[in-house]
């Protein structure tokens, strides 16, 4: 029980990437979560507001899962200027029976990425049409691009409509998904132009002021919003929320303090003691989602701590298999 596995980003990748059962495990969170079955205390946050930073720590324990995640999750959005990354970060995951470190899991973010990726899936194939098959997604960074191949999992997409606040970014992700991913895709320097024509609707950006407006917003459309993850932040105009026909979020009471629900509450677009379904009422079955061809429907994702720890065990279990990583002794012996 003293040996620790130790896990860089190259052997993650090597063991785990994005598909469906990736998208089922994220399902199954969400369905422990919005059962109560889950442990989670509230993220703790720390805004780096000199350096445009943020450091997120996140975790949960699910009864049905062997081990504990603890995230340290680090943004710092200026990072690109000097070449760097936006977001890295690391998993330290322990033995949910006694606690002791079982690995680390230097991921960089990439888990985090993946997992986000996984739960916009699992929300487009809840909420959004059976027929849908075009994307507008808001944003040119990372996410972006791993929102619109973790739909392509759950949706027959055919046709991407790009836009982000710098042209030149968006302009590389339409390329980049006609050159990698064999798909029709268009850079559009104007946002409404390129929302109201889609029928899913990825909000991907660290915005902290409304880059989605309600009036945009047509009968059918389904919005998947994932930026917003701390209480500055907020990417959908508040009345996107009451307009919607159906809103649902990832979990009610970390929407309520971190989410586009807390903007829409604070607007007096909603009251504040209003309940919704979540996403795992929705895929359990235990709540309606979409009712028809006609609603409008929201999906506002903070990210969780249960998300982390599926992630994490999935990712350990798949190395272990493969006899990735190194272990090392921690010396931890009674």
């Amino acid at each position: 029980m003293s040996d620790v596995r130790v896990l860089t980003e190259r052997d993650l990748r090597d063991v785990i990437t994005l598909d469906r059962n990736v998208v089922d495990a994220m399902g199954r969170a969400f369905v422990a979560l919005s059962r109560g079955v889950v442990a989670m205390p509230p993220v703790l946050g720390l805004n780096v507001a000199r350096y445009n930073g943020e450091i997120d720590v996140k975790t949960a324990f699910l009864p049905e899962v062997a081990h504990i995640a603890v995230k340290i999750s680090p943004g710092y959005f200026d990072n690109p200027r000097i070449g760097l990354r936006s977001l890295n970060g690391l998993m330290v995951v322990l033995h949910a029976n006694t606690g002791i470190v079982a690995a680390i899991l230097l991921d960089n973010g990439y888990l985090t990425t993946l997992r986000t990726a996984a739960a916009g899936a699992a929300a487009a194939d809840a909420l959004a049409r059976r027929n849908a098959r075009s994307v507008a997604v808001l944003g040119g960074g990372e996410q972006a691009w791993e929102q619109v191949q973790a739909v392509r999992l759950v949706r027959p997409i055919e046709q991407v409509r790009v836009w982000a606040r710098r042209a030149d970014a968006a302009r590389a992700i339409a390329a980049r998904l006609a050159r990698e991913a064999g798909m029709h895709a268009s850079a559009f320097d104007d946002a409404r132009e390129a929302v109201t024509k889609a029928d899913i609707v990825l909000t991907t950006t660290p915005s902290r002021e409304p880059i989605l407006k309600a009036e945009w917003l047509v009968p059918g459309q389904h919005v998947t919003a994932v930026g917003a993850d701390a209480s500055y932040k907020n990417e959908l105009e508040p009345e996107v929320v009451s307009r919607a026909d159906c809103y649902v979020p990832d979990c009610l009471s970390q929407c309520r303090e971190l989410g586009e629900l807390r903007a829409a509450i604070a607007a007096g677009a909603v009251p504040g003691e209003r309940a919704f379904p979540e996403l795992g009422h929705v895929l359990a079955g235990d709540a309606p989602g979409r009712r028809n061809d006609c609603d409008i429907t929201v999906c506002d994702l903070t990210g969780t701590g249960a998300q982390d720890t599926m992630i994490a065990d999935l990712a350990l279990a798949r190395a272990v298999a493969k006899g990735a990583g190194v272990e090392i002794d921690s010396g931890g012996h009674p």
